[in-house]
């Protein structure tokens, strides 16, 4: 086991042990969605679920490859981008999945179209892991260079801050939505449509429940790496490994086994070919 050096960037020397774990929890469930996604012909898991899952490997592995030498830049620079985007795509697949179940259930409950969901959610994800992505490679590429690193910090800080304020939004009208549902209270402008409610089955359920459960451990997330960043690369939160495990990819693993386990391909809707020509057209839209 290498020494931690004063010029050493993380604080620690990444552990062995929990760098693999993770690398092999996120590979298995990311290698399981792939298969789902084929499986059950959900094709836009791909490009969200599967490719955060390839991006937290890539981070992870650049963690593992630093516990072997920890003046490498390179590692640190490519788990700096990459673990600070990974859970953007990620969270893209609630708003999607959420944005179905408004279809399915009824239109009249939600403040906005079930299309609206896939425009507005899916562009402000694109913006933070735009703003997110410039400022870890910048962040990244100061610290090779002996440069300054807070400019880079600072633009990550506001991407990550954007995320938040987006998944608050979307919390609060998807919890309007099920209010309003549970209620059986639509939107006056709605009202011609109300006879349009959909059944709330089990499985719906499940899926309902599992854009909660993900909303509130990427939120956790988020928060965390706002105060993280916030204090500083040399403060003692930035080097305590196991807050980042816990904090950071131990939320992130934990939403990637819920759509495991409540996979959209089953838990939405029955017609699964039906449910991804919708998303298509709205996507396109």
């Amino acid at each position: 086991m290498p020494q931690v050096a004063p010029e050493n960037p993380y604080g620690y020397v990444p552990d062995d042990a929990i760098c693999i774990m993770f690398i092999v929890l996120f590979a298995i469930s990311s290698t399981t969605h792939l298969g789902q996604a084929f499986w059950k012909r959900t094709w836009f898991m791909i490009p969200t679920v599967v490719l955060s899952g390839c991006l937290e490997i890539l981070g992870w592995s650049a963690r593992l490859w630093s516990s072997k030498n920890i003046l490498l830049s390179e590692p640190f620079s490519i788990q700096i981008s990459t673990l600070i985007i990974g859970p953007t795509p990620l969270l893209a697949a609630d708003f999607i999945i959420f944005g179905r179940l408004v279809g399915i259930l009824g239109t009249q409950y939600s403040r906005l179209s079930p299309r609206l969901y896939a425009r507005i959610f899916l562009t402000c994800d694109i913006i933070s892991l735009v703003l997110q992505g410039i400022g870890g490679g910048w962040a990244s590429s100061a610290s090779n260079n002996g440069g300054d690193i807070d400019p880079g910090t600072n633009l990550m800080i506001a991407g990550i801050v954007f995320q938040l304020i987006v998944i608050v939004v979307f919390a609060t009208l998807a919890a309007e939505f099920a209010y309003r549902f549970f209620n059986d209270s639509p939107f006056a402008k709605h009202s011609a449509s109300a006879n349009n409610r959909g059944d709330l089955s089990g499985k719906r359920k499940l899926a309902l429940g599992g854009i909660a459960f993900t909303i509130v451990v990427l939120a956790i997330r988020a928060i965390y790496r706002v105060i993280e960043l916030s204090q500083g690369w040399r403060s003692k939160l930035m080097h305590t490994q196991w807050l980042f495990g816990l904090f950071d990819s131990a939320m992130v693993i934990l939403a990637f086994y819920c759509w495991n386990a409540f996979h959209p391909g089953w838990t939405v809707v029955p017609d699964t070919q039906y449910f991804n020509k919708e998303f298509s057209r709205s996507g396109s839209a």
